[in-house]
């Protein structure tokens, strides 16, 4: 009789054993690693209620498999990012990784993906080099070459002649002054000067002064979300509008996150962005809707939308692979995906895994007693320019 149930025992156990796996593969579970707290948690806030406002809008299953969203805080920090990532896939069995709240956190990430051959979906981060870091990589946010290159064309089609250049001192930063500057002169403008702030605790007075007495027509500005409000203080306290010194920049700096907290002196700035809350789209009024709604109000920014898309990337390649995770298979499924996203019709270039889209010019503007980044003119269908450039 001992022989027996031990015998039953060994069997429940083989027979348990051979169900774990095919539990596992019932469920997609995805690490999202963002910056929750410190001094860039507005990123991860907004990233964070974009890709649960997916998943409240269109369900926790696709292809047969329950999707699993795992959240964890790096607060900013690239080593904890790096760490993070690692236990995820370790400890976590992890399939797909998403998140990339700047782009040091982003490129932590590179060679975790590229070693266990995990896909990394960034979400925000948009230096052009991130995604040649490892062929695990593609985005969901954009590039700043493709946000700063139409606001150098728009800048030189309308009376702009001299400008200088306000960035913060890091990839994006550089790569924003780049091809702002290469766009604008090739159309005639000049860009006397380019000034860099240091990213970790700004004071723009100083360097704000700076751009006042070189007596540009404009300032072309960049700085990662979340630190417009204080910019946008000391952009009026230094007199620069008086001036008759005009403001054009990234969307970054007029995030609808903050818009409304700038006041006033925001208003007439001209930016290029991907989105803006105001987008005039069914897709769109959804969107904000549902996410609204979900988040006591909240007004989603760019940031959320490139959370939201990263869960439509990846329900669309699992649909592709019928549920199937496994790196090789599922980055080749994200190549060429279509969709229509809250920002509009976008889709993944099949040979650098960036992000296709729409680049819209918008003026901040009062809409109905609050501030709005107002849509004017669109870029259409834009690639990243430093990536084509090097073909």
């Amino acid at each position: 009789m001992m022989r027996g149930m031990l015998l039953g025992a060994a069997s429940l156990v083989m027979a348990l054993a051979g169900t774990l796996p095919a539990a596992a593969q019932e469920v997609v579970k995805i690490g999202l690693i963002l910056p929750m707290t410190g001094p860039f948690a507005s990123t991860g806030r907004q990233v964070s209620a974009g890709a649960k406002t997916f998943m409240e809008m269109k369900g926790d299953t696709v292809a047969g498999k329950k999707v699993e969203l795992i959240i964890r805080d790096d607060a900013g920090v690239a080593d904890q990012t790096r760490r993070i990532a690692q236990e995820l896939v370790v400890n976590e069995s992890v399939q797909v990784l998403a998140g990339g709240g700047l782009t040091p956190l982003a490129m932590a990430v590179a060679p975790v993906a590229t070693q266990a051959k995990v896909p990394m979906v960034v979400t925000s981060a948009g230096t052009a080099a991130i995604t040649k870091a490892s062929e695990f990589i593609t985005r969901t946010s954009g590039t700043l070459p493709q946000y700063s290159l139409p606001v150098g064309t728009w800048a030189a089609q309308n009376g702009i002649k001299k400008v200088v250049t306000l960035v913060s001192d890091y990839g994006p930063g550089l790569d924003a002054e780049k091809w702002f500057t290469k766009e604008f002169t090739s159309k005639g403008g000049e860009v006397s000067e380019a000034v860099r702030v240091p990213l970790q605790n700004p004071d723009f007075a100083p360097f704000l002064q700076r751009v006042r007495d070189a007596k540009p027509d404009a300032v072309f500005v960049f700085l990662p979300s979340g630190v417009g409000s204080l910019f946008m203080k000391q952009f009026a306290d230094r007199g620069l509008a008086e001036a008759g010194i005009k403001l054009i920049a990234t969307g970054d700096v007029t995030d609808d996150d903050i818009l409304n907290s700038m006041g006033k002196p925001a208003l007439g700035t001209i930016t290029g962005h991907f989105y803006a809350t105001a987008h005039d789209s069914p897709e769109n009024k959804a969107y904000v809707e549902a996410f609204e709604k979900a988040n006591n109000g909240m007004r989603p920014n760019f940031m959320s939308v490139g959370g939201y898309d990263s869960m439509a990337l990846i329900y669309a390649a699992l649909e592709k692979t019928k549920g199937d995770a496994s790196g090789p298979g599922f980055m080749e499924a994200v190549k060429g995906l279509s969709w229509t996203s809250p920002r509009g019709p976008v889709s993944i270039d099949p040979e650098t895994r960036d992000i296709i889209q729409n680049i819209y010019m918008r003026e901040v503007k009062e809409v109905d007693g609050e501030l709005h980044n107002v849509e004017f003119e669109t870029f259409a269908a834009l690639k990243d320019p430093e990536k084509a450039e090097a073909k």
